[in-house]
């Protein structure tokens, strides 16, 4: 068994159910095109990794879908809010036997599987690894146990989490990674002239 496991979490790519902020300025259909864009480009990004490779669907598990299951084990998120669901994945992960266990979302179009590898390399050295994004939040965090409190007493999608983070993890060997930008506004797709691209559709 491979002792290393990437989970990969993302919205079931619904009309109007992505991309709420960028929805109110392009309308939901161009919000769910770029959304399906990074997920495409997500699946591409981690198909070649050599580990385990979960795909944790927010509402209901797809098939067929662009994730093919001979490559991307499928299952759905357990909880109420963005924390309980993260540690509850992690919990089940490290039940199964999995010891470095990643978790990213399907939001950043600077990721690349180099930046995973290294994460997995760092996370090997380290308790654990974490990927800041700009926005004051984290794209990545990979863990070999779950600290208590990690996951609670957060606002997710508020500016703080990350530091908040990092006080939670204050008796921890922490690695970070290079700070990335999730897109998650319009500006951000701005950023991407082939994202940039759908707005002129």
């Amino acid at each position: 068994m491979n002792k290393r496991l990437l989970m990969i979490f993302v919205r079931n790519p619904e009309y109007g159910k992505v991309k709420s902020r960028i929805a109110r300025d392009t309308g939901p259909d161009i919000a769910l095109k770029i959304y399906n864009r990074l997920l495409e480009y997500t699946r591409q990004t981690t198909i070649q990794l050599p580990v385990t490779k979960e795909i944790h669907y927010s509402e209901h598990v797809a098939s067929p879908d662009l994730w093919n299951e001979r490559l991307f084990h499928k299952t759905i998120q357990q909880g109420e809010d963005l924390g309980i669901r993260m540690e509850h994945a992690f919990r089940d992960a490290f039940e199964r036997g999995f010891r470095e266990v990643i978790l990213i979302g399907s939001d950043c179009y600077e990721l690349t599987e180099q930046i995973l590898t290294d994460a997995f390399e760092k996370l090997s050295k380290h308790d654990i690894c974490i990927g800041p994004a700009k926005d004051g939040g984290y794209y990545l965090i990979g863990l070999k146990q779950v600290p208590n409190g990690i996951f609670k007493n957060k606002i997710w999608g508020e500016s703080k989490v990350l530091s908040d983070t990092l006080k939670d993890l204050d008796s921890y060997d922490v690695a970070l990674l290079k700070e990335l930008n999730d897109i998650d506004t319009i500006e951000d797709v701005r950023s991407h002239p082939d994202l940039k691209l759908y707005l002129n559709r």
